[in-house]
């Protein structure tokens, strides 16, 4: 492997957003989490879900910032690593990402503070619309990034300029609504519900673990579960369904997530396989004449090496990376249905082998989640605006030495504030609801019910009288 500019510049910019993706993923979700617990706080009138509300959003401001900081380091990447995908696919992409800021991080940004800060200065009902526009304030912005994208994945409604090489567009709705963009965006919004739930639980479960029976800690596991079983199974039909996109449009990436290493009518599933002299592999284990049920097309399914080898991506990060991504989609699963009978069966209070490997399980959904993506730009290599503009011609003018610094200054940084970001915030998930930190002060006192804990006045009163109206 030759360690130049554009190699640098790949692994910067890969490190940067694996890290990034972590926290849109997870407040997308946990934004909805708290929107409905408040909602069913002012529905039935019951505390356990304030006391949910109230434990973990918390944890979503720090999310939040965290995602907001890493997503504009990124940003800059476009221009001090990108300058010339920049320059060419500007005019295409720039208003994506500006309607993104316009219509989402602005709308996110003015109700953020109330739903934050407002707890004991506003209405009930104003408060928990808050919360709602905040949460739809995420998957609005989810929508222009996944769109800008699933434009560079499956490309249409633009032209080129044939002096300058830029390129511009010809029809705003084929962008936007492009080919693989509905498959997609479904695919993620599930994947942040999925990831969102998988943390819940995985709380919970220590919660149960450490002798801490409260009745949220009960509740945030029920929900928890049934999330994660009602949802997984959608989010498989969404991934075939991505997968049928990408096969019509993407057949290279979608011959390396398979490993068909002949073109053949009917192909198998190929559960394992292992590099060997030849280019593309040999199968430990596979499932046979799967391919009609997976792929509806009346066309040889090729190989990876039908493709020229100029245009092929790298086979075996793909291929492992789907694996990894199917393999954790299945394990959560597994988790909501076993979590759901346990319930059924009265034992999801009581420790046991779930609650100790549903502890790690909080993870799957981040693995998923960053294994998809690799599954999504590895495979659309060697491509920026597949089969329009390629990777090597879309990196700076700068020198391999440059880039290989700010990445070194990249993972040191990135290494201590995320592992820091991480146990505090592990800290608090993880914290019962029947030991909460000793009030602060000995003339004060914490304010009931302020989402961060701010101490206010003892002479203030009590929260459910001043946010009544």
């Amino acid at each position: 492997m030759d360690f130049d500019a554009l190699m640098l510049s790949r692994m910067q910019f890969a490190f940067v957003i694996a890290f990034h993706i972590l926290f849109p993923a997870f407040t997308i979700g946990l934004a909805a989490f708290l929107a409905v617990c408040e909602g069913l706080w002012l529905k039935t009138g019951r505390e356990v879900f304030k006391q949910l509300y109230l434990h973990w959003i918390k944890i979503f401001a720090l999310a939040f910032a965290m995602g907001v900081v890493t997503g504009v380091v990124m940003s800059y990447q476009f221009g001090t690593n990108w300058s010339v995908f920049s320059d060419r696919t500007g005019s295409v992409l720039g208003p994506l990402l500006g309607y993104e800021v316009l219509t989402a991080f602005f709308l996110e940004a003015s109700f953020l503070g109330v739903m934050l800060f407002g707890w004991n200065k506003v209405g009930r009902k104003l408060h928990f619309a808050a919360t709602v526009i905040v949460a739809i304030g995420t998957s609005i912005s989810a929508f222009w990034i996944l769109s800008a994208n699933s434009w560079m994945q499956t490309p249409q409604g633009f032209d080129i300029d044939p002096v300058t090489g830029n390129f511009f567009a010809t029809s705003w709705m084929e962008v936007i609504f492009n080919a693989s963009f509905p498959s997609r965006y479904v695919h993620m919004m599930l994947a942040a519900f999925i990831t969102t739930a998988a943390v819940v639980l995985a709380a919970g479960a220590w919660q149960t673990l450490r002798g801490h029976k409260s009745e949220p800690t009960r509740w945030q596991m029920r929900m928890a579960a049934g999330t994660l079983a009602v949802l997984m199974p959608l989010q498989i039909w969404a991934g075939h369904w991505s997968g049928e996109v990408a096969h019509e449009h993407q057949p290279a990436k979608v011959a390396a997530m398979e490993g068909w290493c002949e073109t053949l009518d009917v192909q198998g599933t190929v559960l394992l396989a292992w590099p060997s002299a030849n280019e593309c592999g040999r199968s430990e284990i596979t499932i046979p004449g799967t391919s009609p049920f997976l792929f509806n097309t009346d066309e040889p399914l090729r190989a990876y090496s039908s493709f020229a080898e100029d245009e092929r991506p790298p086979l075996w990060l793909v291929f492992w990376s789907f694996r990894i991504m199917v393999g954790a989609g299945l394990a959560m699963l597994g988790f909501g249905v076993w979590g759901l009978i346990l319930w059924w069966r009265g034992g999801l209070d009581r420790p046991g082998l779930f609650h100790w490997l549903a502890i790690p399980g909080g993870s799957l959904g981040f693995i998923a989640v960053i294994t998809g993506w690799i599954v999504a730009e590895v495979g659309r290599q060697p491509w920026t605006v597949y089969g329009a503009l390629r990777t090597a011609d879309s990196v700076s003018p700068v020198e391999a030495g440059q880039v290989a610094l700010s990445l070194l200054i990249f993972i040191t940084v990135y290494a201590i504030i995320f592992t820091a970001g991480t146990i505090y915030m592990a800290r608090i998930a993880t914290r019962g609801f029947d030991d909460q930190p000793p009030e602060a002060g000995s003339g004060e006192r914490r304010a009931p019910g302020s989402p961060l804990g701010a101490v206010d006045d003892p002479a203030q009163k009590p929260a459910d009288s001043i946010v009544a109206g």
